[in-house]
C-alpha cells in the first residue's frame, strides 16, 4: 500500500496543523492505522492510533488532549489534528498500519514548531 502524508509546515508554539494521509488501496479500511513521528537520532514513536472502524483511538500522554486522529474510510484517508503545538512536537510525521509494515513507510511530512 502506498501512503502519502501531507499537511506539515513551520508554525509557532500554540498553533495548529492538520495532517492527512491518503492510502492507495481500499484495503486501508480494514486496518488499524496510526501516526508516527521521528526526530533525528531517535526511534520512531507512535503518537496516535485508530481502529479500522474508527471507534477507538489511543494516544501517549505526550500528545493526549492536543492531538486527534480520525479517518474517512470512504476516501481512504486518515487525519491528525494537532492543536497547541509545542517545540518538542517537531519531527517528521508518518502514517502506517498498527503494527507498522516496513514496506509501507512513505516520505513523511515535516512539522517544525518554533518557540
Amino acid at each position: 500500500v502506498q501512503l502519502v502524508e501531507s499537511g506539515g509546515g513551520l508554525v509557532q508554539a500554540g498553533d495548529s496543523l492538520r495532517l492527512s494521509c491518503v492510502a492507495s488501496r481500499s484495503t486501508f479500511r480494514i486496518n488499524a492505522m496510526g501516526w508516527y513521528r521521528q526526530v533525528p537520532g531517535k526511534q520512531r514513536e507512535l503518537v496516535a492510533s485508530i481502529t479500522a472502524g474508527g471507534r477507538i483511538t489511543t494516544y501517549p500522554d505526550s500528545v493526549k488532549g492536543r492531538f486527534t486522529i480520525s479517518r474517512d474510510n470512504a476516501k481512504n484517508t486518515m487525519y491528525l489534528q494537532m492543536n497547541s503545538l509545542k517545540p518538542e512536537d517537531t519531527a517528521v510525521y508518518y502514517c502506517n498500519t498498527v503494527p507498522a509494515r516496513r514496506a509501507d513507510w512513505g516520505q513523511g511530512t515535516q512539522v517544525t514548531v518554533t518557540s
